[in-house]
């Protein structure tokens, strides 16, 4: 009897107790809410900032709306951690606890610093820069609105380490010599690190190399210039790095126009308009240039055909989008883009006509994560003279016609997701078809005497993964590993008599294919609040482009010929060092040794020197190596006074060249030893803006056999501007303050840089 009653008593303990906790489970499993309200530290709201819960299983987030307002229903856990992110302000951390069923916050952002600052570069997925291990360069809106630079390029010059092939830029020089270097690796026509804007490849499909104004610079939110391999994500043209892009994406109508007048006849002007309705937004960039030029060639060595190096372009851009949900997007982008130049004598032009259209959607599940699709195609022709000149450049004959017509097809598709707050998975595949060929007229003494045709086709296709963990809130490891293959197909050349009657030749190519892996592995480590240490180690690679296989070319009496034979580039490399910030975050900087080796490069190897013709032809030289240090650092000095600066070493030697061992041991062409950059700026709306920007470079090479010097050279750009009434401002703006003449070529003629540059315009932004 008595066991009966204990049994019972224990009975109805048990069920009290499980009922107890079943009531626990329901109320921490399913009835928490979690609202609030984000602004900045006057009080205004903060539309569309993104607000992030760690949780035991996937990260949940959500956005807020035009008032600031969000709420997350139906949370699982009574207290946790949130972190609020918006854009031009600093990332936020914050716990939050649940009374009687619910929790309330008032949230409050600061300004970002620059070690907050939001980047997709690094690693797919958004990061922190101050939690990456990458080597990244940001330059914000605000920078490109303050530099003296037109065009895009020349602002890139800021970034220690980036070049194109040639110094001169792309307002002068040829397209074809557009391509990016970065770090030394060697500088050629064909880029050898990608640009893409918002993930879609900028390099032209045919030749790699950059047209740089096909961006609408007032379209630009932000540019990230990672430097270092990066074939692990982003596969072929990112053997030294990436330079991405980012376009505005407005939640409000806004309208932006910037237009100037300058010195040789300069007029340019872009324009970005944005407005929604409901779901539904558009956004349309355009961009007009035109410069007349300056005659490139040194003024002794001038004959009578020497004329300005001019141009003119222009580009359309169009995007419609569709939000789904509260997080997803989908759009479709079409582009157009012309541009026409005069190359420095009156028979040397070229001209380009692009077409391009891409559609995508992201889209977020908060069990599964986050996809990205994007799928892009269009069409390029590419029109090019060439001419032999007299060694008195009194006269030229036309000794090419060529056209180059290609089309490519592509498709990314990306899926990341977080397993709480301590691991970050990303994946995806990319795929693309070129399909180029070049089609040429040969002319001597005036007359057609020719017709030569060479192209085929690429195929190329990419997997990769990545794995970011966050071992311990100091330490960072990133883990990834991409594989490519690619083949080249359908490939011939056609020569045909058109002086006399013959038969025509044709060379069928053999269809080839070549596979690589390129895997990276990252530490971060945390040292102190205020220093962090670094180390990446990587390979990567760059197929040879359809250009470099089959079409040849001439730059005044330097004849480059095609190679159908050429392999891929391998690069091997690692870097280590620190960040550092100082001063409550007034001070930030970076020092980085870093160290790179590229088997089977691409070079322009000169075969024969006469006083007529230089012949040269591109093969896969054996090695070269690059090695330096690269050292940037920011000081906000005051509220309105910032000063920043960067410094890079360069060894960038051949190695070996089986083929030509006198080629040993001689520096990469077009990589000087130091680069030196800084950046001045004061800025106060209520009086006036201005800023300075200098760049010196010491000498280097312009041929692999280091026989053609091209000299040291210092500018300085300037910009000033002042508001005359709500979101109107007046600037006026020069490059190459001091005028000066510095080398750009020798061909062996030598050719310069431009002079001074100073124009006038205005700047309007208006939002609603």
């Amino acid at each position: 009897m008595i066991k009966r009653k204990y049994s019972c008593i224990l009975a109805i303990l048990f069920a009290h107790l499980i009922a107890l906790q079943a009531s626990a489970w329901q109320q921490d499993g399913r009835h928490f809410r979690v609202e609030g309200v984000v602004k900045d530290e006057n009080g205004a709201p903060i539309a569309r900032a993104e607000i992030t819960i760690d949780q035991a299983g996937p990260r949940i987030r959500t956005v807020t709306d035009n008032e600031g307002r969000f709420v997350f229903e139906d949370i699982g856990e009574r207290s946790g951690r949130m972190t609020v992110r918006a854009a031009g302000f600093g990332a936020h951390e914050i716990e939050w606890k649940a009374e009687g069923g619910k929790a309330s916050l008032d949230i409050k952002l600061s300004p970002a610093r620059v070690a907050e600052e939001i980047t997709i570069t690094a690693a797919r997925t958004e990061t922190r820069v101050g939690d990456t291990p990458s080597s990244i360069t940001l330059i914000s809106r605000e920078t490109l609105n303050t530099t003296g630079a037109l065009a895009l390029d020349d602002a890139l010059r800021q970034v220690p380490g980036f070049s194109l092939f040639r110094r001169s830029g792309s307002r002068y020089a040829n397209p074809t010599s557009q391509g990016v270097s970065l770090r030394g690796v060697g500088p050629s026509g064909a880029s050898r690190a990608a640009v893409l804007v918002d993930g879609i490849p900028l390099n032209d499909p045919f030749g790699g190399w950059v047209y740089w104004t096909r961006v609408p610079r007032e379209t630009i939110q932000r540019i990230e210039v990672l430097r270092g391999g990066a074939s692990s994500l982003y596969g072929t043209d990112a053997l030294g790095g990436v330079v991405n892009i980012i376009t505005r994406k407005p939640s409000n109508n806004v309208l932006s126009f910037d237009a100037s007048f300058g010195n040789q006849f300069t007029p340019s002007s872009s324009v970005f308009a944005a407005g929604r309705l409901g779901q539904w937004g558009a956004t349309l960039g355009l961009q007009n240039f035109h410069t007349d030029g300056y005659i490139i060639v040194d003024e002794k060595d001038r004959g009578k055909i020497d004329t300005p190096a001019a141009s003119e372009g222009y580009d359309v851009d169009l995007t419609l989008d569709r939000k789904i949900g509260e997080l997803g997007r989908a759009f479709v982008r079409g582009s157009l883009f012309g541009e026409a130049r005069d190359n420095g004598t009156p028979l040397q032009t070229n001209r380009t006509h692009v077409r391009q259209i891409a559609v995508g959607a992201d889209w977020e599940s908060k069990p599964v994560g986050v996809f990205s699709v994007r799928g892009f195609g269009g069409s390029e022709v590419f029109d090019q003279y060439f001419t032999s000149i007299a060694a008195d450049r009194n006269s030229e004959s036309l000794t090419r016609s060529q056209r180059s017509p290609s089309q490519q097809t592509g498709m990314t598709a990306q899926w990341s997701r977080s397993a709480g707050s301590l691991q970050t998975f990303v994946a995806g595949v990319d795929a693309r078809q070129v399909r180029g060929a070049s089609d040429e007229l040969a002319f001597v003494a005036g007359k057609v005497t020719s017709g030569v045709g060479a192209g085929g086709r690429e195929a190329l296709i990419g997997v990769f993964g990545e794995d970011i963990i966050r071992i311990t809130p100091k330490w960072f490891v990133t883990a990834g590993v991409r594989f490519d293959r690619w083949r080249n197909y359908d490939a011939a050349s056609t020569t045909k008599p058109l002086a006399v009657p013959g038969k025509a030749v044709v060379t069928v190519f053999p269809d080839r294919e070549e596979t690589a892996v390129s895997p990276r592995l990252s530490v971060l480590n945390k040292l102190t609040e205020n220093v962090s240490l670094i180390a990446s180690f990587y390979r990567s690679f760059r197929a040879p482009t359809l250009n470099e296989l089959y079409r040849s070319f001439r730059v005044g009496n330097v004849l480059t010929l095609a190679n159908d034979k050429l392999t891929a580039e391998h690069l091997t490399g690692g870097e280590g060092g620190a960040s550092f910030n100082a001063l409550n975050h007034k001070l930030n900087g970076r020092a980085i040794f870093f160290w790179s080796e590229v088997e089977d490069p691409v070079a322009n190897v000169t075969l024969t020197v006469t006083p007529a013709l230089i012949t040269r032809q591109r093969q896969n030289l054996g090695s070269t190596r690059s090695r330096g240090i690269e050292a940037d650092a920011e000081a906000r000095l005051s509220r309105t006074i910032t000063v920043s600066g960067g410094y890079e070493f360069l060894d960038a030697t051949v190695l070996s060249f089986p083929k030509n061992t006198a080629l040993e041991g001689l520096w990469i062409p077009q990589v000087p030893r130091h680069q030196l950059t800084f950046q001045t700026r004061y800025s106060d709306p209520s009086i006036f803006n201005f800023a300075f920007q200098g760049r010196f470079s010491s000498r280097q090479f312009d041929d692999d056999q280091n026989q053609f010097a091209l000299n040291r050279y210092f500018t300085l750009d300037a910009l000033a501007s002042k508001s005359i009434g709500k979101g109107i401002e007046l600037f006026a703006a020069a490059e190459n303050l001091f005028n000066q003449k510095y080398d750009t070529g020798r061909t062996p003629v030598r050719t310069t840089g431009p002079g001074i540059l100073a124009r006038f315009g205005i700047r309007v932004q208006l939002e609603k």
